[in-house]
């Protein structure tokens, strides 16, 4: 494509009309689905019976407190809800270790790390599909095992990969091609949205005639257990692949309330990085009062038990040579990753809603009297 050329797309264009003159059905039944079905022949297993049976589900959402908000967020086939309740919570218990250390320092990173380790290391085992698995999530972000967690964080050094085992023991990735959105209106009505088709142009195949890109949503399942998937996430026979089942994931559309108001609504795309992005957004803004363009902006890290001891850094903002050095001491690696997060967030302070699109990316953000 060139600049000022036209793209064109008139067979998406006759999907969506069909969606909307009728809905669901427009898109699992009738020519759509035959359209689908056809295209599938000899490279898959998606059959019309398959389109029609499918159904949306609805998922109680996760819920908690912390530091005097109600966190509203993804439950489980999602790993972020949990993901973000254990890293603010464990950060929030480890007040004392936080204190007084800067944002952008060698321990502020190490201490994170050292908290995402944990949290890492229980999505592999615990995390799946809940009709097919009965996924701990009380007791994942049940206060006590959380501290409990955080208590295990070694201030100086990282601790040993191999000694971070999931906390509730033994018993039982995503890529950047994830859109997030967030809206709040004037009725204080929000919604956190957050969709994917998980790598680049999904599995790089359109069903032909209808315009829609297939995704590759089976890399989110654990195809062998203990074997990352192409974005480095290892998973357990949680998240193996099963018909009918539906894989785990990172995306955390998440809405922060106080006195039963809208405070803020945020998310973003980023595969495994999602849940430490928001995190740190969120951390940013309510522990280090932040306003919020500078805490979407701000650098961003992200450390997920595998590879051991190594630390993600974006080339947005990358971190200081000094602290690299002094982390390096510790015994860390650092690798450079394309993409950390393109975070969708609204801030609001009273009347007034501060919406914030992050600088990283292509979104914008509008504010609409």
């Amino acid at each position: 494509m060139k600049a000022g050329q036209v793209f064109k797309q008139p067979d998406l264009a006759k999907t969506l009309q069909l969606i909307s003159d009728k809905g669901a059905k427009g898109f699992y039944e009738g020519e759509t689905a035959d359209l689908i079905a056809k295209s599938m022949e000899g490279h898959g297993l998606i059959t019309k019976r398959d389109l029609k049976d499918y159904k949306a589900v609805w998922r109680q959402p996760i819920t908690a407190s912390w530091n005097g908000y109600r966190v509203i967020t993804a439950p489980p086939p999602s790993s972020g809800g949990v993901g973000l309740v254990q890293l603010l919570k464990m950060k929030a218990d480890l007040k004392d270790k936080f204190q007084d250390v800067p944002l952008d320092s060698a321990q502020y990173i190490h201490l994170v790390a050292e908290i995402e380790k944990r949290v890492f290391a229980d999505r592999a085992q615990y995390l799946g599909n809940p009709d097919f698995y009965k996924v701990p999530v009380a007791q994942l972000i049940n206060d006590d095992y959380i501290l409990k967690r955080a208590q295990e964080v070694n201030p100086d050094k990282p601790s040993d990969t191999k000694s971070v085992q999931p906390g509730l023991g033994t018993s039982m990735p995503e890529k950047a091609e994830t859109t997030h959105f967030s809206v709040v209106d004037k009725w204080d009505n929000a919604v956190s949205n957050t969709y994917t088709i998980n790598g680049y142009f999904g599995s790089g195949v359109i069903a032909e005639g209808t315009g829609i890109v297939l995704n590759d949503e089976m890399d989110d399942f654990a195809s062998k257990p203990g074997v990352p998937n192409m974005f480095g996430v290892v998973g357990s026979d949680a998240n193996s692949i099963a018909p009918k089942k539906r894989p785990l994931s990172s995306m955390t559309p998440t809405v922060l309330t106080k006195d039963d108001k809208v405070a803020m609504v945020i998310g973003t795309p980023g595969g495994s990085r999602i849940f430490t992005s928001i995190f740190q957004v969120i951390s940013n803004v309510y522990d280090f009062n932040m306003p919020l363009p500078e805490a979407v902006g701000a650098t961003r890290f992200h450390h997920q038990l595998l590879p051991p001891d190594t630390i993600y850094q974006e080339p947005y903002h990358q971190l200081d040579p000094e602290v690299i050095k002094q982390l390096e001491a510790k015994g860390y690696k650092f690798t450079m990753q394309g993409f950390n997060g393109d975070i969708q967030a609204i801030r609001i302070n009273g009347d007034t809603s501060e919406p914030m699109s992050d600088p990283r990316g292509r979104g914008v953000s509008r504010v609409i009297q």
